[in-house]
């Protein structure tokens, strides 16, 4: 089974038309489901995330073999380009370095809110909820798309949907859907 946590409809509208997937509810959370795929929409923050996907655990009880993906978009550095897709391997959270993936050199700051200055070099606003929420699984990943240079008020709802639904084909396969 594949749990994916999305902060935003807009994001998770994106694998909705892709695998139509079923609308329902999972504790105060939208939840979609389909075959072998459920996917929660958790809103933004690092307390929301971590409760999604706490909400998803307690109710599902998924399998240690089981694979947690975080899925979004992302603030970036212009050394990326708008639509990136960058498979990240450490979250910076309260200027502490949080390790997933040693082998995975793209390093994200998660931060409690909106970033418009360039000071880091990916930034989002939930992977380190997602990661607290999923300590005990191994099969965990998170993936981020670039949505802007630190503009946030540039990003749509359609353009974030576009961005996601862009990188599906790419994540799922490197996560062995």
């Amino acid at each position: 089974m594949f749990y994916i946590v999305i902060a935003l409809k807009s994001e998770a509208q994106a694998f909705v038309d892709k695998y139509k997937l079923t609308k329902t509810r999972c504790g105060n959370f939208t939840l979609f489901t389909g075959t072998n795929l459920k996917l929660i929409v958790s809103g933004i923050g690092v307390d929301n995330a971590r409760n999604a996907t706490g909400s998803m655990i307690e109710s599902f009880k998924p399998q240690k073999s089981d694979i947690f993906i975080n899925i979004g978009i992302c603030g970036a550095n212009k050394k990326y380009k708008i639509g990136e897709l960058l498979k990240i391997g450490s979250i910076i959270y309260e200027d502490k370095k949080y390790i997933i993936d040693e082998n995975i050199l793209n390093a994200l700051t998660c931060k409690e809110s909106e970033v418009s200055q360039d000071l880091y070099e990916i930034v989002d606003m939930e992977s380190f909820g997602f990661f607290t929420a999923t300590e005990e699984f191994k099969n965990r990943y998170i993936y981020k798309v670039v949505s802007d240079h630190f503009e946030p008020q540039k990003v749509t709802k359609d353009g974030s949907k576009k961005l996601i639904f862009s990188a599906i084909n790419e994540i799922m396969r490197e996560v062995g859907a």
